[in-house]
């Protein structure tokens, strides 16, 4: 499978697991992003995050789901990704109360087609690590703004001037 470049993204069509709470009980869907998508008239805004409960992927879900009904009035779907395991985004989305669906994406596949997936210097070692970004996609699948190397505290505000400019 092809890496896409920024100016040629688009949703992958391969099944991604979905975790979402609703009443209290925790759901898993197995579905294409593509396809969620043309199945709503909703766009969609994916932002890929490091590591469940660490403080600025905290902070970053935390704000999503703060400012969701801004969201969801300029039409927007609201998706985190990590390469945390199912167990882990439901602990996370407990423990803070989150209200945004997470994709576990514990294959790297999705983090892989999106090549954030970068080298990073920690602490004078290198390694490989999920950098953090954000693809927003309109109701038909097209990219409209993509981002990398985000600083979480404040990019929700930071992507509500974009969207509403």
């Amino acid at each position: 499978m092809a890496k896409p470049t920024t100016e040629n993204i688009t949703l992958p069509d391969f099944p991604v697991t979905i975790v979402r709470e609703l009443d209290g009980h925790f759901i898993h869907d197995d579905i294409s992003l593509k396809e969620m998508v043309t199945h709503t008239d909703k766009g969609l805004i994916l932002y890929f995050y490091p590591k469940d409960d660490t403080p600025g992927c905290t902070t970053q879900g935390v704000e999503f789901t703060d400012r969701l009904n801004e969201f969801d009035e300029l039409g927007y779907d609201i998706i985190g990704v990590s390469r945390d395991s199912v167990e882990s985004h439901e602990k996370f989305i407990a423990k803070h109360n989150l209200h945004i669906a997470l994709i576990s994406d514990s294959d790297e596949k999705l983090c892989q087609y999106f090549d954030v997936i970068k080298e990073k210097n920690m602490y004078g070692k290198l390694t490989l690590g999920l950098v953090r970004s954000a693809f927003v996609f309109d109701t038909e699948g097209k990219l409209t703004h993509a981002q990398r190397n985000l600083r979480a505290q404040g990019y929700t505000e930071r992507l509500l001037e974009i969207l509403t400019a």
